[in-house]
């Protein structure tokens, strides 16, 4: 069978979508999704449109009601809205997974080598990922098969590849035959028949999909949207951000960690160097002056020609140009020290500057070089499980209310409910390198060991103004 697409055909395609020859449609999560020739061979085939008849399980219900994804499979029959099929998300991650490569292509496509060959691979195996699952999903397969199959071992993961060979040789679909023995791989890169690290070229590309390594992938994105959307939840998750930061590092897919505390800290010092001259504090006690105060108090700043708030004018100016305090750091408190943890200040960090840094070094850091944020996350009742203080009733004839216990909810309650991170900043870019060094001699005196995830990048601690 001569293949309809080879690699070195491949390699003369361009991104774009040929309009001339692609099928377009809509998709109410991804607005218009366009459809090459090679992938309509796909849909068109009766195995793959099987899949309108086939219910996604609703994972939003799981994760809100603790229910298991069994029960999920058939929650259009509890929760009427709660219906979309395998058919509209199978498109959705064939989209998704051509967004992804496309975006690791154009910005680090020189690097990974990604070619028109991996484009369509990946997208492939996006389209082709849920073509295995059966009636009722997981309820099928991990509630009914086993007591039918006396310890018979089955899986939906295998069933994709039969049904992925069985739909090219039932409709002799001419493709490239490593673009199949790939997606196939892709599709199963998050289960007991991925093949082993080792023998993979361009690991990350396996990660798109079904993301062996972390679970983070577009199979998710799309089902956490399309869950929320058709059952009226609401959704903020933007994966289209993600898409657009994540690059590859070492041959794996990570996402940016994003600094937003800095502007925060300039408008409060800001603030405190305009205090003494504009009074601000005194406004608070009096409502007649108080409605007077609002976020226009910056402009007023900005605005003035008196040298007594030069010094918050030009934090102002630096934040406009965007000269803002540099990130150096954080850290998450180990667990067994938050009961006694007390708030990190600048002063702490300052007293953790070795003598050795400063002997070999004309820099001696100052309070006022450094900020500090002293992060707490929690569920509302400190370090406390709040479940512990709602109570329920079992139906609507009931007078007795009752607590929950824990052990009796869930297992995959947290161990801790709260979190505290400590994150420093330096207020001048010269200073960053001193600053980090400082923040980690602390981590090693206060805790024996850096409990920071990674180094400062050398590009911050090498700036200067």
């Amino acid at each position: 069978m001569t293949p309809l697409y080879n690699h070195d055909q491949l390699s003369s395609f361009t991104p774009a979508y040929d309009r001339r020859f692609a099928k377009q449609l809509h998709d109410n999560v991804h607005g218009n999704i366009y459809l090459d020739p090679l992938f309509m061979k796909f849909i068109d085939a009766e195995e793959f449109q099987r899949l309108r008849d086939l219910k996604h399980p609703w994972m939003i219900l799981l994760l809100q009601t603790s229910r298991s994804e069994a029960t999920c499979s058939v929650a259009h029959l509890v929760y009427p809205g709660a219906v979309h099929s395998r058919f509209e998300h199978s498109l959705g991650v064939y989209w998704l997974a051509g967004k992804a490569v496309h975006k690791l292509r154009a910005y680090q496509g020189l690097e990974l080598g990604i070619d028109p060959f991996d484009i369509q691979t990946v997208k492939l195996a996006g389209l082709l990922h849920d073509v295995g699952h059966g009636p009722f999903s997981h309820t099928f397969e991990r509630a009914f098969l086993p007591r039918v199959l006396n310890g018979a071992k089955w899986s939906h993961e295998e069933m994709s590849l039969k049904m992925i060979d069985h739909i090219v040789d039932e409709h002799n679909i001419e493709i490239d035959s490593d673009i199949l023995k790939k997606a196939k791989e892709m599709v199963v890169a998050d289960s007991e028949y991925a093949s082993s690290k080792s023998t993979k070229e361009k690991h990350f590309l396996y990660d798109i999909v079904a993301n062996g390594r972390n679970g983070t992938d577009v199979d998710k994105f799309d089902y956490i949207v399309r869950d929320s959307r058709a059952c009226g939840l609401g959704c903020n998750f933007e994966f289209q951000r993600l898409l657009e930061t994540m690059r590859v590092i070492d041959d794996e897919i990570c996402y940016r960690a994003k600094e937003l505390k800095a502007i925060e800290f300039m408008v409060i010092d800001a603030l405190l160097k305009a205090n003494d001259h504009l009074k601000i504090s005194s406004f608070i006690d009096q409502p007649a002056e108080y409605w007077k105060l609002d976020d226009s108090i910056l402009k007023t700043i900005e605005t003035s020609h008196g040298q007594e708030l030069k010094e918050s004018r030009d934090l102002i100016l630096r934040i406009r140009r965007r000269d803002l305090y540099q990130f150096c750091n954080e850290f998450s408190v180990p667990k067994d020290r938050l009961e006694h943890f007390k708030d990190i200040t600048p002063q702490d960090i300052i007293c953790s500057q070795s003598i050795s840094n400063q002997k070999n070094s004309s820099i001696t850091l100052k309070e006022d070089d450094i900020a500090v944020s002293n992060v707490k996350i929690n569920l509302a009742r400190g370090t406390n499980n709040p479940l512990k203080s709602i109570n329920f009733f079992q139906d609507f004839e009931s007078v007795g209310k009752f607590p929950i216990s824990d052990d009796r909810i869930s297992h995959l309650l947290p161990a801790c409910y709260e979190d505290r991170i400590v994150r420093v900043y330096s207020k001048k870019p010269e200073l960053v390198e001193a600053v980090s060094e400082a923040f980690e001699n602390f981590q090693l005196k206060t805790y024996g060991m850096k409990t920071q995830v990674h180094a400062t990048p050398d590009k911050k601690k090498c700036r200067r103004r």
